[in-house]
């Protein structure tokens, strides 16, 4: 028998493929509960990081919501666009340094994502809910290792 080109037995040893396949999986619930705000699974996570820095008195800018989010510059640049014609979210020029765009939610932004904040969390807690509560610890310290 020939050697097989991947270096694991079956699909489900392979630790990216399962992490792709858990993925996809919880971000299918998540599109189905966003869809009926007609937001994408993106612009809640832009919101939803919104929401945290306003909630915490801190600034926003676009670039903080890049690394924050780990979403690419256009996306978060398209969303924003987006957001901004859904009338949920302000961008305007810093006001120290005009090539940085402040990023704020509206009223309008600020009333959805509360809606939508706890729609996400009950997803989450069913979802990673089959687990025991020590190994969804476990693997919050896991992901959070493989952020480093």
């Amino acid at each position: 028998m020939a050697k097989s080109t991947f270096g694991f037995d079956a699909p489900e040893a392979s630790p990216g493929f399962l992490l792709w396949q858990t993925t996809v999986t919880w971000q299918r619930l998540i599109k189905k509960i966003l869809e009926e705000y007609d937001v994408s699974h993106a612009q809640f996570v832009i919101m939803a990081i919104l929401l945290w820095f306003e909630e915490n008195h801190e600034e926003t800018t676009q670039s903080l919501i890049v690394n924050m989010s780990k979403l690419d510059k256009m996306t978060v640049s398209k969303s924003l666009k987006k957001l901004v014609a859904q009338g949920f979210v302000n961008r305007t020029e810093n006001q120290l340094d005009t090539r940085v765009k402040s990023v704020t939610l509206t009223q309008t932004g600020k009333v959805l994502v509360k809606k939508l904040v706890p729609l996400v969390e009950k997803i989450d807690a069913e979802f990673f809910g089959v687990l025991p509560q020590k190994d969804q610890c476990a693997l919050i310290n896991i992901l959070d290792q493989l952020m480093l």
